[in-house]
C-alpha cells in the first residue's frame, strides 16, 4: 500500500507518461505502471512533474518594508539607511508576520526548501535571528528552511558584530553569512572573510558570502573568498551570491578568477531581479544588465543558482517569491535561450540550488525525499514561458498546496 501515487505525470528528459509511488515522506517507485494500491492517488494528466523549487537566497527579515520604508532614490546606500532606520525598531512578532507572508507566497509558488538571511549587526541585534528560527520550527514538514546569520553591515566596520554571529550560531543558524565587499578597504574585507571562516569551522557550518555587489571593477573580494575556501578546506561549501563585478573586469583577469572559484568548488548565486534595478545606475549608454558572467561560470563548470533575494522591500520593489519567474528572468538578463540551455535555468531553480543548499535528499529519484510540483505545462520551457500554474505542491510526500485558474473568453458562451 503506497501513501500517495501520481499518475499520467512527465518527467524531464523521459518520453512517455509515469506514475510516482510515494511511502512514508519518500519516493518507493517510479514506473510506467505501478501494481500497488494507494491511499492517495493524484492524476497529473500529463503535466510535468518536477522536484520542487527551490532559493537559496532571501532576505526574510527585510521582506515587506517596501510599505514602511521607500527608497526614493532606489539606491543602495538609501537603502542601507532605511533598513538601519526600521531594525532599530524591530520586534520577533512583526518579523515573523512578514517573513510568514512571503514563505507562504514560496509555499503557493511550489517552493519546498529556502534559504533565509536574517541580519545580524547592533542595530536589530539577534531579533530577526530569533524570528527565523521560530518561523523554522513552525513551517517544518511544509518548507525546509535553512537560516544565514548575515552581517548585513560589515563586521571590521561595525565593532561588536562578530560576537553577534558566534551567538547567532549558538542560537542555532544553519549558516555564516558575510558581506566583505563592504568593508571600507581591502585589508578590512579579507579580515572580514577570515571572521567568517573562523565562526563556520568552529560550528561545522557552511557559509554563504554576498560578495563584490556592485559594478565597480575594483572591488575583486571573489578572487579572495575563493583562495580562503582552499586555505580553508571548505570547498563545496560555499555559496558566493550577486558576484557582478566580475563582469566589470576585463576577460583576462575574469577568467583568471572563474578559474579560481571552480577550483574552490564555490557555487555562484545570481540574483538577476536585484542587479537589473541596481547596477548599472550610472551608466549612460548601453546600461549594462548587471548580472554576473553567467555563461562563463557555466562553461568551466561552476555551480549556478538563483534566487529571488528580496521581496518589496527598501532594495527592490517588486518580488512574489516565486522561482519559476526568477528562472524566466535569468534566462532573459544571460540570455539562455537555447533548448539546453533552458533546461540549464530551470536547473538553476531547482537541481543546482539544491546542491548549493547541501540538500542530499533532493530529487526526483528513487529513495529520496518526496518534494514535488505538478506544474500546468508539459515541459520546462512551457513551464518557464507560461509561468505555469502549480496544482500541487508535495512536500514529504504530503500535499501541502494546490493552485488552479479559471479563464474563460467571451466567445466561449456564446451560441
Amino acid at each position: 500500500m503506497m501513501d500517495l501515487i501520481i499518475k499520467n505525470a512527465r518527467l524531464r528528459g523521459k518520453d512517455g507518461l509515469f506514475q510516482i509511488g510515494i511511502n512514508a515522506g519518500r519516493i518507493a517507485e517510479i514506473q510506467v505502471k505501478i501494481d500497488a494500491p494507494a491511499k492517495q492517488e493524484i492524476d497529473a494528466e500529463g503535466r510535468l512533474v518536477t522536484a520542487g523549487f527551490v532559493n537559496p537566497h532571501m532576505h526574510l527579515d527585510k521582506a515587506l518594508l517596501g510599505e514602511q520604508a521607500k527608497n526614493l532614490s532606489a539606491t543602495f546606500e538609501e537603502a542601507i539607511r532605511l533598513t538601519i532606520d526600521r531594525k532599530l525598531h524591530y520586534s520577533v512578532d512583526e518579523i515573523c508576520q512578514r517573513a510568514q507572508a512571503v514563505i507562504d507566497m514560496a509555499i503557493l509558488a511550489g517552493t519546498t526548501a529556502m534559504r533565509g538571511f536574517a541580519d545580524v549587526d547592533p542595530y536589530g541585534g539577534l531579533r530577526p535571528v530569533e524570528a527565523l528560527l521560530k518561523l523554522r520550527e513552525l513551517n517544518r514538514g511544509i518548507i525546509d528552511l535553512q537560516v544565514v546569520a548575515f552581517p548585513q553591515e560589515g563586521i571590521v566596520r561595525q565593532p561588536g558584530t562578530e560576537e553577534l554571529l558566534r551567538q547567532a550560531m549558538e542560537m542555532g543558524a544553519d549558516v555564516v553569512g558575510g558581506i566583505p565587499w563592504y568593508e571600507f578597504d581591502e585589508y578590512d574585507a579579507r579580515a572580514h572573510i577570515d571572521t567568517v571562516f573562523k565562526i563556520a569551522k568552529d560550528f561545522k557550518a557552511d557559509v554563504h558570502m554576498l560578495v563584490d555587489d556592485t559594478d565597480d571593477p575594483t572591488s575583486r573580494t571573489l578572487e579572495i573568498v575563493a583562495l580562503a575556501t582552499i586555505r580553508y578546506g571548505y570547498q563545496g561549501r560555499v555559496t558566493a551570491s550577486h558576484s557582478e563585478a566580475l563582469a566589470a573586469y576585463d576577460d583576462y583577469h575574469a577568467a583568471r578568477v572563474v578559474r579560481m572559484v571552480a577550483e574552490a568548488g564555490i557555487s555562484i548565486c545570481c540574483n538577476p531581479h536585484i542587479n537589473l534595478v541596481l547596477n548599472g545606475r550610472r551608466d549612460k549608454q548601453p546600461v549594462r544588465r548587471g548580472i554576473t558572467r553567467v555563461k562563463e561560470l557555466l562553461g568551466a563548470g561552476i555551480n549556478i543558482c538563483s534566487g529571488q533575494d528580496d521581496v518589496n522591500d527598501p532594495y527592490y520593489p517588486f518580488g512574489r517569491c516565486d522561482q519559476l519567474e526568477v528562472a524566466s528572468f535569468v534566462a532573459h538578463t544571460a540570455q539562455l535561450t537555447f533548448p539546453n540551455e533552458i533546461e540549464t535555468v530551470f536547473d538553476m531553480v531547482t537541481l543546482n540550488a539544491a546542491r548549493a543548499m547541501q540538500l542530499s535528499d533532493y530529487g526526483l529519484e528513487v529513495g529520496k525525499t518526496a518534494d514535488l510540483v505538478v506544474l500546468d505545462a508539459t515541459s520546462a520551457a512551457e513551464a518557464i514561458r507560461t509561468q505555469a500554474v502549480r496544482r500541487y505542491v508535495i512536500k514529504g510526500g504530503c500535499v501541502v498546496a494546490e493552485n488552479s485558474i479559471t479563464r474563460k473568453l467571451a466567445r466561449d458562451s456564446q451560441g
